[in-house]
């Protein structure tokens, strides 16, 4: 599924950004461009940035 139409980036693309390291949506835009058109997928990279938070935080306390 695409997360950016303007750039034709997908939620798989945006994933990999944040399992490669990206924490804000400018890590983001640095590694694959979404977000630098229209601007309407922010939202969507906000809510995966989010889970991928929320995943990180998981695997820290199972590992504690």
């Amino acid at each position: 599924m695409y997360v950016c139409i303007c750039r034709a980036v997908t939620e798989a693309a945006v994933r990999g950004c944040i399992a490669d390291g990206a924490r804000t949506v400018k890590d983001v835009v640095k590694r694959c461009e979404a977000g630098t058109g229209c601007g309407t997928c922010i939202g969507k990279i906000l809510t995966l940035l989010s889970a991928g938070a929320e995943g990180l935080n998981n695997s820290l306390q199972r590992s504690a």
